[in-house]
């Protein structure tokens, strides 16, 4: 009893330490996602976390119910016996049939991860140290999206600056990967330097972009919304600081966006042309 109370007593100084809300942000569990893959990974890992609970309780409770009533205090004494052909064909056909349980869905979610036919639309994502590149095939939009100005500003040394009175810091980027609503999106990663990873937790999966290869993988985005995320592969110096956000909205308002970039490009492109013709022609005396 004494055992017991010391121990209660020390659990109970560590929540006056340690208030509960110094764990309000604990997310101990897989995102549900917007996209149908991550949904399907969700129920997935639901799924098989209350299998692995119920084994656990029937193993648990077993091991706990022999330890206390076979115990030497109540006169138990071991059993005599070699083995049970009964008990051995159990423990085998149990585990086997879990695992088909959990291999079928296992399966038909890893063949959805891979399925990029059909696609609506493709966006070619390249990674560069620290920044992102994407490239909207069949369109004239490209453009690097790079870590926001007020974040870069704050992380600096000597800034003065209070991160925590910047929004979104080190989660915010100078141009939005802007995509529609309900359209099977192709994505195409690679990198040009060193190995990155393209990861937004909503859209349910993480890809690598290796130099000079090409991963493909999808995503349906059912929600219009801002979905955010990072670089999730050690690239170097500023590995912390290329986040990646990505903008969901109906599909006019894309279109429209569309062509605000084209004609954002043709007009670059123009003045380009022209600061060129104006560099090379001749100066008069």
């Amino acid at each position: 009893m004494n055992f017991l109370k010391k121990y209660a007593s020390y659990a109970f100084l560590s929540f006056s330490v340690f208030p509960l809300s110094v764990f309000a942000d604990w997310g101990l569990n897989l995102p549900r996602g917007v996209t149908p893959f991550s949904q399907e990974v969700y129920d997935l890992h639901m799924y098989v976390l209350w299998i692995m609970c119920a084994i656990g309780l029937v193993v648990f409770g077993a091991m706990f119910y022999s330890i206390l009533m076979h115990r030497k205090s109540r006169g138990a004494k071991a059993a005599n016996w070699h083995h049970s052909t009964k008990v051995e064909i159990i423990w085998t056909v149990v585990p086997f049939a879990i695992l088909i349980a959990v291999a079928i869905p296992a399966t038909r979610s890893l063949i959805m991860m891979e399925d990029t036919a059909n696609a609506d639309m493709t966006i070619k994502i390249t990674g560069y140290q620290w920044k992102w590149h994407y490239d909207y095939i069949g369109t004239e939009v490209k453009f690097f999206s790079t870590l926001e100005q007020k974040s870069n500003v704050a992380r600096q040394r000597g800034s003065n600056i209070d991160p925590f009175e910047v929004d979104n810091y080190l989660l915010d980027v100078d141009n939005y990967l802007v995509v529609p609503i309900n359209k099977k999106i192709r994505f195409l990663t690679t990198a040009g330097d060193v190995i990155h990873a393209w990861w937004v937790p909503a859209l349910g999966w993480k890809r690598d972009a290796i130099p000079g290869f090409i991963n493909e993988s999808w995503a349906l985005i059912k929600e219009p919304g801002v979905y955010r995320g990072q670089c999730a592969e050690l690239c170097g110096r500023d590995h912390g600081f290329m986040p990646i956000v990505v903008r969901a909205i109906p599909e006019d308002e894309y279109m429209a966006w569309v062509q605000q970039q084209a004609q954002a490009s043709a007009l670059a492109i123009q003045t380009k042309r022209s600061g060129d013709f104006l560099a090379v022609m001749p100066t008069t005396q």
